[in-house]
């Protein structure tokens, strides 16, 4: 067999070179050589296509289309995030901030998964005594789990095909490295090599594969960019590792729908999940306060109430900050100049502060009605009433936009006691959910009065 050649790609144009160089001779940028690997043209692999079968050709109608078997992973919430469980031969990437709580949340996951399958967690990082400490620290079943502490792609391949593992959890590909390569681990070429290994392992074994991954101050997975394309599952964690509410969404996901949310607690038993997430972020004072309004905001397949707080206050510098949490903050201007322009209330004197209560990353175009809303009760100085529900889009000619699922959202407004929603025209159903009174607005103006009528 031809022994496989070294040479030095380039990230941006893709020239290779024989030696590694700090500038690309054929682009001229800097420092984006990565080691590559280049086996012989006329030397077979054996080890197939990139799912680890051998090339056919057949038509669509040829082709199976079965609905893929999937395996609950004992959590609801991440299943749901999963599309609803895990499939054979899946690999999922689950990315987030140091001490959020990805390990935990796996090794919970695979003590439970290894009650009724093999499972196999195989850690660079910790110790087998650290992880054994973890999980008698959490309560978790300890009796089935098997654990190895192992860098080397090449063995800890060998040694699944030994164990068959029906899931399995490596933590972090970022300590995983392979001997046919003579970077040092974390590097581009080994986080691609090594990715690419167990891909191509999950998929000619049938074992599902959970990959931990750093990621960069920007809150980004660490190493190269093709590494969220290989895997088949991209999860994010987020929230403060500091507060008591984690959430996992689903970025990419090739068995089910992204924007998918978990949401999850952490406790001191781990991470306990939350069914009823919008009882959790309404948590809110008895008395109404200025600048506070709720919005149904629609994450994956399930609608959820969560509070937008807005502070106005006079600025005293040239240029009034435009500070958001949780909300776009070039869509907080845009949204100032329409309510300047069609409301006819000005805010270039002021400093505009927005949150999402709860740490919840709102982008949808539904949150704009409830922003503004926020943003004249604080300025105006005046409360708006607890069972207001508002959502909408607003266009730049001033104009309420229907936003999707609005039926569902104002069933779960209704469920949760709100007596009033203030929604577009569009989204108004013929018979309102019983006990919610539904306001139908086609323009910024008609909003604005129905909001302090």
């Amino acid at each position: 067999m031809a022994k496989a050649k070294r040479m030095y790609g380039c990230t941006e144009c893709g020239a290779t070179f024989p030696k590694w160089a700090g500038q690309c001779g054929e682009c001229g940028a800097w420092n984006t050589l990565v080691e590559t690997l280049l086996e012989g043209a006329a030397t077979p692999s054996g080890r197939g296509g990139w799912a680890g079968q051998q090339a056919n050709v057949r038509t669509l109608a040829e082709v199976s289309v079965e609905e893929v078997p999937r395996f609950s992973t004992a959590s609801k919430e991440l299943d749901r995030v999963l599309g609803g469980g895990l499939v054979d031969g899946s690999v999922v990437l689950i990315g987030g901030d140091p001490g959020i709580g990805k390990s935990t949340i796996l090794l919970q996951t695979l003590c439970n998964v290894a009650e009724r399958f093999p499972a196999l967690y195989v850690t660079g990082e910790e110790s087998q005594q650290q992880v054994a400490m973890r999980a008698r620290r959490l309560d978790l079943p300890q009796d089935k789990l098997k654990v190895m502490t192992e860098t080397c792609i090449e063995a800890i391949i060998a040694t699944a095909r030994l164990e068959k593992p029906k899931v399995m959890v490596i933590d972090s590909i970022q300590t995983i490295f392979t001997e046919q390569l003579q970077s040092a681990p974390g590097g581009v070429a080994q986080v691609r090599e090594s990715a690419a290994l167990l891909v191509r392992f999950a998929k000619q074994s049938g074992t599902a594969v959970f990959l931990v991954g750093h990621v960069t101050k920007e809150g980004a997975l660490a190493g190269p960019r093709v590494l969220e394309h290989m895997v088949d599952t991209v999860l994010y964690f987020e929230g403060e590792s500091d507060g008591r509410l984690r959430l996992l969404r689903a970025v990419k996901n090739r068995f089910g729908a992204v924007n998918e949310l978990g949401v999850f607690g952490m406790t001191d038993k781990g991470l306990k999940e939350v069914s009823n997430p919008s009882a959790i972020f309404l948590t809110r004072a008895q008395e109404a306060v200025p600048g506070s309004v709720v919005m149904a905001t629609w994450e994956g397949s399930r609608p959820m109430l969560v509070e937008v707080q807005a502070l106005v206050d006079n600025s005293h510098l040239a240029n009034p900050r435009r500070v958001t949490l949780g909300l776009d903050q070039n869509r907080l201007a845009m949204l100032l100049a329409v309510l300047h322009r069609h409301g006819g209330i000005p805010t270039y004197d002021q400093d505009v502060f927005l949150n999402v209560v709860g740490g919840v990353k709102v982008l949808e175009t539904a949150s704009d009605l409830a922003l503004l809303a926020a943003v004249i009760s604080s300025l105006r100085n005046r409360p708006l009433p607890h069972d207001l529900l508002v959502f909408g889009e607003i266009g730049l000619s001033g104009e309420i936009r229907p936003v999707p699922s609005g039926q569902e959202r104002l069933k779960e407004a209704a469920k949760h006691g709100f007596k009033r929603a203030i929604v577009p025209r569009g989204n108004a159903p013929k018979e309102a959910p019983d006990g919610l009174a539904v306001i139908a607005v086609t323009r910024l103006e008609q909003a604005l009065d129905a909001l302090f009528e």
